[in-house]
Parts: structure tokens; C-alpha cells; sequence
């Protein structure tokens, strides 16, 4: 029995979460020459998280865990609602490798999706540690885990809680993640086991995403039937045609139901570059905390005209820029680095 057959599906992000699960950085290849500078912003963005909700954190051993203590104290975290995980991890990228909780809302139940896990095609090797995440916390948490048994990373799928997922082409039928798979078969490992009955298929990502084109550098729900979604408005930027043909795309789209989707339209920051690489600065890559809506912010004119717009989709929750220009060094931002544990 499949998952959506046993009642289970994959909650909005926008629904009432139980924790945030993140695996703290570690690996300096991710972030060369610079790792030291992104745990100030790391740690204040699970400060932020943990005024509204459990913030659940993978870390190697006890070195790894005082080292994380001692930057959550510096920016005075509340520990209240911080809980650490002895489970060693390859990167930080939780919004990949972590658990994909699935609701039974009938019966009050969880359980989690272990899909496999290659490090975004065998780009990054390690990656057995990440791939074995899902199933250590779900024995530890003593719930079911399904092992669909094809890559699958978070965040190249997007979820509006009604049955629609959206995800890109660029991603999902790249030859380094299931070349054995053509479109209409992944469509029925989505559809059994993240619960939904509908898919909405984009393109291309942004310039400079090492994932293939994942979807939250590009187009997010804010609500069931509202996406945000990235434009760039200098015509000579290499952004500018990939995002104009997203948007095109977007507005042919229908929702679960048959209405056309509400697009709201987000400004590009100006390219990010950093030892001549440019590198994937979106404002899409927002986390949608219980109490916050946390978007990263580039030191960009654009940064406020963003945040105003964002502020108008999340009527019920504060919206709050935090300085990613060190963290985007690793190629994501507080979306990637994270992953929703859904009430029941």
C-alpha cells in the first residue's frame, strides 16, 4: 500500500509545523575559504525559527554540538525549544537529505519518505551519511519510513496543501537523477507517495544552481492558490529569458481545482558573484517558519522591495530578511538548510 492509498499526504509548508530539522554546517568544501562567516546568520536564523517551534538538530558528536551551543549563545537563543540529534552528516543540506514527513490527519499520524539521496546527481561525494538521515529519525522518533526507492530531493518539489505539487523539468527528469524514469512514471511516484493528484511542471532554474533547477530558487506557494515567483527585470541578464519563460509557463497553469494560479511577481537581486562565480541569490528561498517567514537578503536594492511584497502575501506571520551573502557561497540559502516537521 502506497502512502496516499493509506491516507497520507505531504502539508503546505504554510501549515502548523511541530519543528524545523537541520543539519549543522560542518563541511568547509561547501563553503570554502569562508564557513566561519555564516554561523552568525545560521544561528540567529534558528533563533528566529525557535520562538515558534521545536528546532531539531543533526549534528556528529558532542564536539559538533558545544560548537553549535556556542553561537546559539551568542546570539541569545531560547534552548527551550532547541533539541540536538547525534546523527553524523555529509553537509548541511537538510532541505534534501531530511526526513519528508507525511500526515494521516484521520488517524493522528506520521510517517516519513526516505528517498534516495545522490547529492544532486554525484555532484558532491559523501553522501552516504545524508542518504541514511530520514531513517534514523524516523527509528528514533519509533514511526513508519517508506523507502520510495528513487532520488528525490525537497527542494525540487513545492506543495500548496490541496493537492497540487509544482516542481521543474530541469530537475526531475535530469539523466544523474532517475534515467530509468520518464516523465509520466515520476509523476506516480509523486502522486503515491507525497499524496497529491496534481503536478505543474516548469523549466528551467536560475543561473548558478549546482541542483539542476530546483524549485525554491524560482516559483513558491505563499498560499493553496498563490505562487511567488522570481523575475528579473534587466533584460541583459542571463536570468532574464529563463524567468520570463517561467512566467509565461505559470500563467497556462491550473490549480487542483481548475483555477488558473494568483502570480505574484518577486524582484532578482542584482547577480551575486563571488571568486568569479555567480552564484544562485534568490529572494524565493524563504523558509515559512510557525511564527516567521525568514527570506534572505543579498545587500541589495532590491532587498527591501522584496520583503514589502513577501510581507503582503503572509498576512499572519512577521517577514524578516537575515544577510545571506556568505551563505549563498555555499550555492543555498534558509530553505535549503531546512526542512518542516508538520503538526498532525
Amino acid at each position: 500500500m502506497t502512502p496516499k492509498k493509506l491516507g497520507y499526504h505531504f502539508p503546505a509548508e504554510f501549515a502548523p509545523h511541530t519543528a524545523t530539522w537541520l543539519s549543522w554546517p560542518h563541511k568547509e568544501a561547501s563553503w570554502p575559504g569562508k564557513i566561519d562567516t555564516i554561523f552568525p546568520v545560521y544561528a540567529q536564523f534558528i533563533k528566529l525559527v525557535a520562538e515558534g517551534e521545536k528546532v531539531n538538530i543533526n549534528v556528529a558528536d558532542e564536539k559538533l554540538k558545544q560548537f553549535a551551543v556556542s553561537h546559539l549563545e551568542k546570539v541569545d537563543a531560547d534552548f527551550k525549544n532547541i533539541h540536538f540529534f547525534f546523527h553524523p552528516t555529509n553537509d548541511a543540506w537538510c532541505r534534501d537529505h531530511g526526513p519528508a514527513f507525511l500526515i494521516n490527519p484521520t488517524e493522528k499520524k506520521k510517517m516519513i519518505l526516505d528517498w534516495g539521496y545522490n547529492a544532486w546527481g554525484g555532484k558532491y561525494p559523501p553522501f552516504d551519511l545524508d542518504d541514511v538521515i530520514p531513517t534514523l529519525i524516523a527509528k528514533n522518533y519509533n514511526i513508519p519510513v517508506a523507502h520510495p526507492g528513487i532520488v528525490m530531493e525537497g527542494g525540487s518539489v513545492e506543495f500548496n496543501g490541496k493537492g497540487t505539487l509544482l516542481t521543474t523539468r530541469a530537475c526531475l527528469l535530469n539523466p544523474n537523477r532517475n534515467p530509468h524514469l520518464n516523465q509520466s512514471q515520476i509523476e506516480e511516484y509523486l502522486i503515491n507517495y507525497y499524496g497529491v493528484n496534481h503536478i505543474l511542471w516548469l523549466g528551467d532554474g536560475i543561473i548558478g544552481d549546482d541542483t539542476d533547477g530546483h524549485i525554491d530558487d524560482l516559483t513558491r506557494f505563499v498560499n493553496s492558490d498563490t505562487v511567488v515567483t522570481m523575475v528579473e527585470e534587466s533584460k541583459g541578464d542571463e536570468n532574464y529569458e529563463i524567468l520570463q519563460d517561467n512566467l509565461k509557463e505559470l500563467k497556462t497553469l491550473h490549480l487542483e481545482n481548475g483555477k488558473p494560479l494568483n502570480i505574484v511577481e518577486l524582484p532578482m537581486p542584482a547577480p551575486v558573484v563571488y571568486e568569479e562565480q555567480r552564484l544562485p541569490a534568490s529572494y524565493a528561498n524563504f523558509y515559512i517558519a510557525n511564527k516567521y517567514v525568514v527570506v534572505p537578503t543579498f545587500r541589495d536594492k532590491n532587498d527591501d522591495k522584496a520583503l514589502t511584497i513577501l510581507q503582503s502575501c503572509f498576512p499572519d506571520r512577521k517577514v524578516i530578511g537575515l544577510d545571506s551573502t556568505d551563505i549563498i557561497w555555499g550555492l543555498g540559502s534558509f530553505h535549503c538548510l531546512s526542512q518542516q516537521e508538520p503538526a498532525v
